[in-house]
């Protein structure tokens, strides 16, 4: 038959390019293996013959796509299977192809970033909770020697960036995307600051406030359910962790105006996001971009680092230091995973089958794509730009000083 001639074909093309340590099991009992010697480490059961397209055509898009509509289930180790699906796609997806490198623009209305902001962070906390460190923290954590569990990497991540915008007592705080509040919590406790957090998520913003007034801190802490397009006065620190990445590379320069116009003068702003590697800002590679944007950020756009720091120039922002957390987001991310599935039992009772897999296979191939420079990730400090260089530090000494 057509399809079983050209199944086997592929198998024997993966074979000679890759010879993958994996096994395909069909519907119907049939066995094809990717490898000549290697022992499968990684089995692919075929449900019928339906998967067979994404399976011909395997982007990671497909792939994904294949295993949460239960097309295909996998068997094996998490990161085996990763492993197993990368090279799937790039013994067979070029960098020439349209599923390699796409360049996305979106619309991003006040209303379409609230829908997909929602989409994503009010799962459940509950879900966020099995898998998040203790002050649920989602965003790049900060190993600073290599071997700090996952709750005191985020904890000294708040701590690096709070001390790297040289945060004071008294200062006003604005964190934009405040998640569930940890950083302005922190941020209040520990340095003296009165704070602001926006997030348009409700489930974040009931759990920030009720950990705010819990904390005693409702006369140094605001969080607010607000886009930070519509925030108003001045501020002497910002930060943003992980937002960006939601703003569209188009809107860039708009958004660090924004962040310029809500500074005072003498103010500091730090942004930290995930960036592409890709020179001109593509898709990530082999049909990855296009998974997570169909399934777990809608209408997210990376730009790459030189874009990011264009539009904050744009933005009339000057920036003052530049650091890549790579190695970190990486292993972040491998700790989320384990987590999430040594929680995988209490996760499928709080999100349906379907979501499960989602995040099963999102968490483990970030992880991946970071450890493989897929994509990566920025702290950008700045400020307000033309200003005098007797302003500035004359090193990053300071940033690595106990903080207050």
């Amino acid at each position: 038959m057509f399809w079983e001639k050209k199944l086997t074909q592929w198998v024997q093309d993966v074979r000679d390019q890759a010879n993958l340590p994996a096994r395909l099991v069909l519907w119907d009992g049939q066995q094809h293996d990717f490898g000549i010697f290697a022992a499968p480490q990684v089995t692919l059961h075929v449900r019928s013959a339906t998967a067979l397209p994404y399976l011909l055509e395997p982007s990671l898009d497909n792939l994904g796509e294949a295993y949460i509509k239960g097309k295909i289930d996998i068997e094996g180790k998490l990161s085996d299977i990763i492993n197993i699906g990368y090279s799937l796609a790039k013994s067979t997806v070029t960098n020439a192809s349209k599923l390699a490198r796409v360049r996305r623009y979106f619309q991003h209305s006040k209303a379409s970033d609230r829908k997909a902001i929602q989409y994503h962070y009010d799962v459940s906390n509950e879900f966020y909770e099995l898998w998040l460190d203790r002050n649920m923290l989602y965003s790049c954590a900060y190993f600073e020697n290599g071997d700090e569990d996952l709750d005191t990497a985020q904890l000294k991540k708040i701590d690096h960036i709070l001390t790297k915008i040289h945060l004071q007592p008294g200062q006003r705080l604005l964190d934009i995307g405040c998640g569930w509040g940890a950083l302005v919590i922190r941020a209040a406790q520990k340095f003296g600051a009165k704070c602001v957090g926006v997030t348009l998520s409700q489930n974040q913003f009931d759990l920030a406030t009720r950990r705010v007034k819990e904390a005693g801190l409702e006369g140094q802490v605001e969080i607010r359910l607000q886009d930070y397009r519509d925030v108003d006065g001045t501020f002497d620190r910002i930060t943003s962790v992980g937002m960006f990445e939601h703003v569209g590379r188009k809107n860039l320069p708009v958004y660090f105006g924004k962040i310029r116009d809500l500074l005072t003068d003498d103010g500091i702003a730090m942004n930290h996001g995930i960036t592409s590697t890709d020179a001109d800002s593509g898709e990530t590679a082999y049909g990855a971009g296009e998974f997570i944007d169909r399934y777990v950020f809608p209408d997210g756009e990376l730009p790459h680092i030189g874009l990011a720091l264009e539009s904050l120039q744009r933005g009339g922002l000057e920036a003052v230091d530049v650091e890549s957390l790579r190695r970190h987001y990486a292993r972040t991310l491998g700790c989320w995973a384990e987590r999430f599935e040594a929680n995988a039992g209490e996760a499928k009772q709080l999100v349906d089958d379907e979501k499960f897999r989602i995040w099963r296979v999102y968490l483990a191939g970030c992880a991946y794509a970071f450890e493989n420079d897929d994509v990566s990730i920025y702290q950008i400090v700045c400020r307000k730009a033309g200003r005098s260089a007797q302003t500035l530090p004359w090193s990053r000494r300071y940033m690595y000083e106990k903080a207050l």
